[in-house]
Parts: C-alpha cells; structure tokens; sequence
C-alpha cells in the first residue's frame, strides 16, 4: 500500500540494530541514522534492539502495518538478531513499531517503540507449551517471550493449534511490539491484552504477495473464525459469519488478524 513506508521503517532498524566490529556504541548508531537522514533521536529510543555487543547481525523477518493513514503509518518490523560479545554468539530479536509520518519530502520517522514482553512466567498452560513446540507454527523472538511470559489468554495458543492442523503458520506478532491501540483511534487493541496474533505467511505463502491464492487466504480467514476468532481482518472482504466478524482494509493488505474477546 505504502512501500516507501515500509523501507523507512526497515532501513532505520536495519541502521541501529545491527553493526560490525568496532562500530558499536550510541555514537555510531547516530552516525548510521543520520546518513539516512533521520533524527539522531532516534537511537535513544531503541531498548532492546540495541543490545550491548562487539557485533550484531540483524534479519528483517517481516514488516507489517500496524497501521497505515494517508499522512501517517505504523509498521512493525519484525527481526532476528544474532550478537558476538568476546567469542560467544546468541541469538535474539525483538519486534519495532516505527511510527512515521508522511511530509513533503516523503515519509519519515518519528519514533521507535520496541517489545517489551516481561520475564518469562514460572509455570505455563498445556495449550501455551504445545504452540512453542508445534512445528508446524513459526514465532518470531518477540512472540516467543510474549508466549513464555504467560501473558497470552489460552484461545489465542488453542487456536493457534487448531489452525497448525491444517496449515503451516508463521506469526508476526502476538502482544508486544503491537500499537495499545487500534491505529489512529483510541479503541485498546486486543494484542496488548494479549488477545490476538497477526500471521503473514501460510504455507509457505506470504499474504501480501499478490501471487499467493486468494481461496488459500479466504480459507484460512474462515477457518480463523471457525476456530473461535470474533474478529478476522485480510486482504479479502469475506461474506457471512456473526456481524462484523470479517473484515477487510488498507492496513490488513499484508497479514492475517485473528482476535479473541477473551
């Protein structure tokens, strides 16, 4: 819908999050992100993308709207991180929604609002266990701890396993890293409560690529709402279900919503 948003949000993310060695530090950062010119700011904002390391490696898994408006977006870009401290290497990642705003000039960026998912809870559900062992679901770092957290209601793991049943799933974001709410009003979101997950890619397919089956999209949105989803946002503007349980806009062009009431 708006690719220039997209890159600009990736690029400044791409710029603070990763680094070889010997450029690390804040001072290298504001370098990296004043070459794109974009406010040096920025690089205080960015928490755990800018982990403490001699060297990081960063992998743009996915970038999503969190929202899109004519002069304004929220994109949520979604990465893998791998450090080098000393000859040790661990790997990481955390979700970023980069909010910006459209100018004269183009899109820039305003802001950078990391994942925080919290500590990982000392006992989790059998349903929460099972969604972090399937094979058959991919969670990106940021979900992963959102899950571990214990923080996420049981018909968004439960439905994430019923839908593995039938399709291969790879999520983008569950709770953290998620605007608190929806984009441009001032309606809490269901992800922060912990009561949604967004996917991007289904069997393979990725749903904004415009090569991916639209019947392929239109069944796994059903199959979502059949599975207990009051709320089913994609690419295809879908008939039938309870009132407004499917729904279809600009900002859900690239993935799949599934939300819960509890």
């Amino acid at each position: 819908m708006e690719p220039a948003a997209k890159l600009r949000a990736v690029r400044v993310v791409e710029a603070i999050g990763a680094w070889p060695e010997g450029h690390g530090g804040a001072a290298a950062a504001r370098s990296r992100v004043a070459a794109l010119g974009l406010p040096t700011a920025l690089v205080g904002q960015a928490g755990p993308l800018a982990p403490a390391a001699d060297r990081v490696a960063l992998q743009v898994v996915f970038a999503q709207y969190g929202g899109i408006l004519p002069r304004s977006a929220s994109v949520l870009v979604v990465c893998r991180q791998w450090t080098r401290r000393g000859g040790e290497v661990a790997s990481g990642g955390t979700t970023v929604d980069v909010r910006l705003s459209r100018g004269a000039h183009g899109w820039t960026v305003d802001a950078l609002r990391p994942a925080h998912p919290g500590p990982p809870a000392t006992a989790l559900s059998a349903d929460t266990r099972a969604a972090l062992s399937d094979a058959r679901i991919t969670l990106p770092p940021a979900a992963v701890a959102d899950l571990r957290g214990g923080r996420v209601h049981s018909s968004v793991t439960r439905a994430m396993r019923t839908l593995a049943r039938s399709h291969r799933i790879e999520v983008s974001v569950v709770r953290s890293g998620h605007p608190l709410d929806v984009f441009g009003t001032d309606r809490p979101s269901d992800h922060p409560r912990g009561r949604a997950f967004d996917v991007w890619r289904i069997d393979g397919h990725a749903v904004v690529d415009p090569a991916t089956s639209r019947p392929l999209i239109e069944r796994f949105m059903r199959d979502a709402a059949a599975a207990g989803s009051y709320n089913v946002g994609g690419p295809v503007p879908l008939t039938g279900g309870g009132p407004g349980q499917f729904f279809s806009d600009a900002t859900h062009h690239d993935h799949v919503h599934i939300g819960f009431r509890a």
